[in-house]
């Protein structure tokens, strides 16, 4: 197929759904374990009772996106490049919001307009110094009980708002208690534009790694988890094994670092990136799939595997625990699965909120080949 074919075929079915917007999932199957309530610590204050049908999950944000003039909180940030700025996000999620779903009007439900009792909206995008994010950020880690934090790097296909909602809904999901944060790098949100987020993602890389150093020593956080999907994966594997290399003293500090469908080149992630993350001996846990459609189309048009798919190019490295998500119910795609089934969401719980490796881990089945063990996560 000629490369053009090939993208022209990927962007194609990507405009179906992209990297961001999932459709309903199901409830957890009779095998599974209920999922896990909210935290009885939110990271957001108490919901008024004028606001009873909705919680307001407070995040943190770092972004080298242009700022705007518009006041309008979902367009505060555009798609340019720009200099690093810090702030905080409030992001509704509905009382009876489903775990794994990103709630959003759907003309199917003859819903024309947000309703923050019935969606996930970003309400109110407030940006501040860099002394004052810190100060904010690190007054968040004391009140959590074992001075938690997480940084999410998103995907391909996301704008400023799509990150802070997808964060949100994973702090809510998780019931996480400590400081969420995300990292939001300047991608197009456009799904033609997947070439130009492949540079950008690439240009944010130093920024990214100055903005982890920044918030490991200055957040107070002693229990960090790195997350990042798809080629948010790039700048963050890069950035963490630089600057662990750079910095050993942090190294305690990074509790775990979560791949979720990387779309990264599997031969470079094999020789190049693996050795360099495992070095510093903290734990890497990497989410595949065979179902993951968007990364095979990925693979069609850079003419190699990527990191993220599963099955005989499964990557299977010392040091990661991989997790093969293929039989778990997913997106249209398969790409957002780690955000959007309660499988995914129930064994994350597990890894981040109780500390287990994949051995401890419910619903997780070891497999042995002759290049080592992965783990094959049942719905």
């Amino acid at each position: 197929m000629r490369p053009m074919r090939a993208v022209v075929m990927f962007l194609a079915v990507a405009v179906l759904s992209g990297c961001v917007t999932p459709l309903p999932t199901s409830p957890p199957s009779a095998g599974s374990p209920p999922p896990p309530p909210p935290s009885t610590e939110p990271s957001y204050p108490s919901t008024p009772p004028s606001e009873a049908t909705y919680a307001t999950v407070r995040v943190f944000f770092a972004t080298d996106r242009n700022l705007t003039s518009s006041a309008d909180p979902k367009e505060m940030f555009g798609t340019e490049r720009s200099a690093l700025r810090y702030g905080t996000a409030e992001v509704s999620i509905p009382r009876n919001h489903r775990m794994g779903e990103l709630e959003a009007p759907s003309i199917f439900r003859l819903e024309f307009r947000e309703d923050p009792a019935k969606h996930v909206v970003l309400q109110k995008t407030a940006v501040s110094s860099k002394d004052a994010f810190y100060a904010d950020l690190a007054a968040r880690v004391r009140r959590s009980q074992t001075a938690n934090a997480f940084v999410f790097v998103h995907g391909y296909n996301v704008t400023f708002e799509d990150a802070a909602r997808r964060t949100a809904q994973i702090t809510y999901d998780l019931g996480f208690d400590g400081a969420p944060a995300f990292y939001s790098w300047p991608s197009r949100g456009s799904v033609p534009a997947y070439t130009i987020d492949e540079q950008n993602i690439e240009w944010a890389q130093s920024n990214l790694r100055r903005f982890l150093e920044d918030f490991f020593t200055l957040s107070q956080a002693q229990n960090v988890y790195l997350i990042a999907h798809s080629i948010g994966n790039r700048a963050l594997t890069r950035a963490v094994a630089s600057l662990l290399k750079d910095r050993p003293d942090l190294r305690s500090r990074l509790k775990e670092v979560i791949l979720a469908a990387p779309d990264i080149d599997a031969e470079v992630f094999n020789r190049d990136i693996a050795p360099a993350l495992t070095a510093a001996g903290r734990p890497v846990t990497l989410y595949a799939s065979s179902e993951d459609q968007a990364l095979a189309l990925s693979r069609t048009v850079h003419g190699y595997p990527r990191a993220g798919e599963s099955g005989a190019g499964l990557v299977i490295v010392p040091g990661i625990e991989t997790v093969d998500a293929t039989r778990v119910a997913t997106d249209f795609l398969g790409h957002s699965y780690f955000a959007d089934t309660t499988s995914i969401l129930s064994d994350m719980f597990y890894l981040i909120r109780e500390g287990k490796r994949a051995d401890k881990r419910f619903g997780l089945r070891p497999v042995d080949k002759p290049a080592g063990r992965y783990w094959e996560l049942r719905p």
